[in-house]
């Protein structure tokens, strides 16, 4: 394993100690379910050790882009420090305490003009100690406004990194299967060049044998090299969804992946139990951009009472502490003594703003307008993923009828094709009847690749627009 590899690695395990280590001083209990990683409850270490196992699955795809993808990385942040605002609006109600400590060297000299009973030279260290305290008792509901306020936008934040983990769940997913559908596409190209290559020899020793026209060899010949042209294609598309793929697992495009070619699939049966209208009701409550949404709105109608309470008085308890050692004289030329003092208060204090310019019935009107805007994000967000889910509900079904119509092109594609080489051969054919048949097998195979792909990601897209993906579907 190499060093940086190694570095890596403990870079990981140190930011996993270092989280633990703080939310061991979470005295507040504002950061104790954060979660450990950016990948949430998908997973709880995020340490890989080297590259992509070979084949790379399914799991371990996901898995490594929930991780390190910058989309996730940066939703996590926003919790933890949404969290920590949190914390701080619930230290507003703990009473603050300062204390202050001053060492100084004084030298003071007074020189009286003809006079020098009453001159003095004085040199003294003088030290003072003090402490405050404000503990404010009652802001007729500004703290507790600002609390609230602070717990939604947490909830809010934790919304948008589900929706981000199942967004990025889905599009990993996708390039997933794309790859494999490219790969798959490409060992397909490289099957249909080697068939059309048999049956370009075929028909050259047909042409050599004077039993079948040149035309036949230069039809054949044309179908062989335009087999070359869809195989480079296939073979570039391949490489490149492989580098879309590592960029999804935060990975350089160039690192080397083995994806396997995607699998034939059962004929799928019903996906899910709930009708279109149950996920559509289901979706606008609780899909996680719906429920960030309405924090976001619960956040801004507490803003608007924090804003308000603002201007209002508030009471607070306020106590000071001071000790020191300045020097004393009794008089001007007398020489100065050691001494100690020191001085103490405790009281009430009421600050009530009597004249802020009109700037609060302002800031009141901008925060109500501010929640108006947050209730029309979430109206738009109810009609966005109702409308999602109606289109990937719709694309299931396309893609899951299909999965049987391909079934069957496939199955005529190949039974033709082997009709048309058995007459060929016999010379009861000809090669344009053989060399279309080969043409719609090969189509035949690519659209089967896709149809299964294609499937298998609306499965997915349609559980991340219902918001519900979870670790269970890392196993799909």
């Amino acid at each position: 394993m190499s060093v940086k590899r190694h570095l890596r690695i403990g870079a990981s395990i140190g930011l996993l100690a270092f989280a633990h280590v703080a939310q061991a001083f979470d005295v507040l209990y504002a950061e104790h379910d954060i979660s450990a990683t950016p990948a949430g409850a998908f997973s709880s270490v995020c340490a890989f050790d080297g590259a992509p196992r070979k084949p790379l699955q399914f799991a371990e795809a996901v898995e490594r882009a929930l991780c390190g993808n910058p989309q996730t990385r940066s939703r996590w942040a926003d919790v933890k420090a949404q969290a920590a605002a949190v914390g701080t609006a619930r230290a507003a109600y703990l009473p603050t305490l300062s204390a202050n400590w001053q060492g100084q060297r004084e030298h003071s000299v007074i020189d009286v003009r003809d006079h020098p009973t009453l001159s003095s030279d004085m040199t003294s260290t003088v030290r003072s100690v003090g402490a405050n305290l404000t503990w404010t008792l009652f802001d007729f509901g500004a703290r507790s406004a600002a609390l609230n306020s602070a717990n939604a936008q947490l909830d809010a934040a934790r919304a948008l990194q589900d929706a981000t983990l199942q967004t990025v769940f889905a599009l990993t997913a996708k390039d997933y299967y794309a790859t494999q559908t490219a790969i798959g596409a490409s060992d397909a190209a490289r099957d249909i060049e080697l068939m059309t290559r048999q049956t370009m020899l075929a028909a050259q020793a047909r042409v050599d044998k004077g039993i079948a026209p040149v035309t036949d060899a230069l039809q054949a010949q044309t179908q062989h090299e335009q087999a070359l042209v869809a195989l480079t294609k296939a073979e570039s598309d391949a490489q490149t969804a492989l580098g879309s793929l590592a960029a999804d697992m935060a990975l350089d495009p160039s690192v080397p992946l083995d994806v396997p070619a995607i699998k034939e699939v059962d004929l799928p049966g019903q996906t899910f139990a709930a009708s279109i209208e149950e996920m559509i009701d289901q979706v606008k409550q609780g899909h996680p951009s719906v429920r960030a949404a309405q924090a976001q709105y619960e956040a801004a109608v507490a803003k608007i009472t924090q804003t308000s309470a603002q201007g209002a008085p508030s009471i607070s308890l306020i106590a000071k502490y001071n000790r020191n050692n300045q020097p004393q004289s009794i008089g001007l030329g007398q020489p100065s003594y050691p001494s100690t003092g020191h001085d103490a208060y405790i009281g009430v204090q009421v600050s009530i703003p009597l004249f802020e310019g009109f700037s609060r019935h302002y800031q009141v009107d901008q925060a109500r307008a501010q929640a108006e805007r947050q209730q029309d994000v979430l109206d738009d967000a109810r009609q966005r993923v109702a409308l999602d889910v109606w289109t990937s509900y719709q694309s299931l079904n396309g893609a899951t009828r299909n999965m049987q119509n391909n079934a069957n092109l496939l199955a005529i594609a190949g039974r033709a094709w082997e009709a048309a080489r058995r007459r060929y051969d016999a010379g009861v054919g000809n090669i344009l009847e053989l060399m279309n048949t080969q043409s719609a097998l090969a189509n035949a195979k690519q659209q089967r690749l896709r149809a299964v792909a294609d499937w298998e990601y609306a499965r997915v897209d349609l559980a991340s627009k219902l918001g519900v993906l979870g670790q269970g579907d890392l196993l799909n």
